[in-house]
């Protein structure tokens, strides 16, 4: 579905409450503090990707405020990918500033305070998705809150051609082919990230965390090799089987335990895929597991359901 939301032709007493209420139900629960209550402008053009949503937002320097009251009642943690088109936005949260100009993007996590202004008037886009939606493709996301990423090239300039061309094409989409781009999208966000060096030479990165990224990207381009094991994941990532067991310590989880899980939200994102038209054993067996029954028993203890009742929602 597509939406357009504007202030024109909305009373001046009455914007501010309808810019609130368009923020709320595009994205979530925000406080706003206009710099010109009496004369704001913005608009909102939002595309719906199945289980992704990417919008356009122009408006007139507004300061936009994520606060402990707004998730305290239980929901779905999320992450917004902004990316400015137009002007400078600033975005502080857990201690760490961010200054953003045209041909970076950066990353917004729902479930933590944050502040997020613009100065002058902003022509921006955002991608929202679910966190686990991003967290079956890199493990614990939320470390790449707060930092900025270049736009202009590489993976990160694939991911933000992409964004840019969706609109253009949406409606001659079918709804089945939207989710499928929601989730291409994605997965080239989730390369960029990967791919991006400042991630891995950052100020809040280590030579640790570095090895650890290239360990998650290995297994994920392995998963489908059901010997998939410490030897082979030691060799790809050019480090020790002594280092890799102690990197692995860090995350308090078993490279078995590790990939084990990396196949189920693979296997998950499956088979919420309408398109993916395989049988549930075709999946399991795609995605490195030798034993559907095994497969089944690790599925419902990870998710509280059966692979079954996944497609069915679907």
């Amino acid at each position: 579905m597509k939406s357009t939301i504007s202030t024109r032709g909305v009373d001046v007493s009455g914007r501010s409450r309808h810019w609130h209420e368009t923020i709320a139900r595009t994205y979530f629960p925000l406080d706003l503090t206009f710099q010109r209550p009496e004369a704001f402008d913005g608009e909102l053009s939002s595309w719906d990707l199945g289980g992704v949503s990417l919008s356009r937002l122009t408006s007139d320097p507004l300061v936009y405020r994520r606060l402990p009251k707004h998730f305290r009642e239980p929901g779905p943690e999320e992450f917004l990918v902004t990316l400015p088109a137009k002007s400078e936005l600033r975005f502080t949260q857990g201690g760490k500033e961010v200054r953003a100009n045209p041909g970076a993007f950066f990353i917004e996590r729902s479930h933590e305070p944050y502040e997020f202004s613009h100065a002058d008037p902003a022509d921006l886009w955002v991608m929202k998705l679910s966190k686990e939606m991003l967290g079956g493709r890199i493990r614990a996301p939320d470390r790449f809150c707060s930092l900025q990423f270049d736009a202009t090239n590489g993976a990160n300039g694939l991911f933000v051609d992409m964004v840019h061309l969706i609109p253009a094409r949406y409606d001659s989409m079918t709804e089945e082919t939207r989710g499928v781009v929601g989730r291409q999208l994605v997965d080239l966000l989730a390369l960029a990230i990967q791919s991006d060096e400042r991630v891995l030479t950052s100020g809040n990165s280590t030579v640790r965390s570095a090895h650890l990224a290239r360990i998650e990207s290995f297994v994920r381009r392995h998963i489908d090799d059901p010997d998939l094991g410490p030897e082979e994941v030691a060799g790809g990532c050019g480090i020790s089987l002594r280092y890799l067991h102690e990197l692995l310590r860090d995350t308090n989880m078993t490279l078995g335990q590790w990939i084990r899980d990396t196949r189920l939200q693979a296997a998950m994102e499956d088979m919420k895929n309408p398109a993916d038209r395989r049988a549930i054993g075709e999946i399991a067996y795609a995605r490195g597991f030798t034993d559907q029954a095994q497969f089944s028993r690790a599925f419902r203890a990870r998710f509280g359901l059966t692979p079954k009742e996944a497609r069915g929602r679907a």
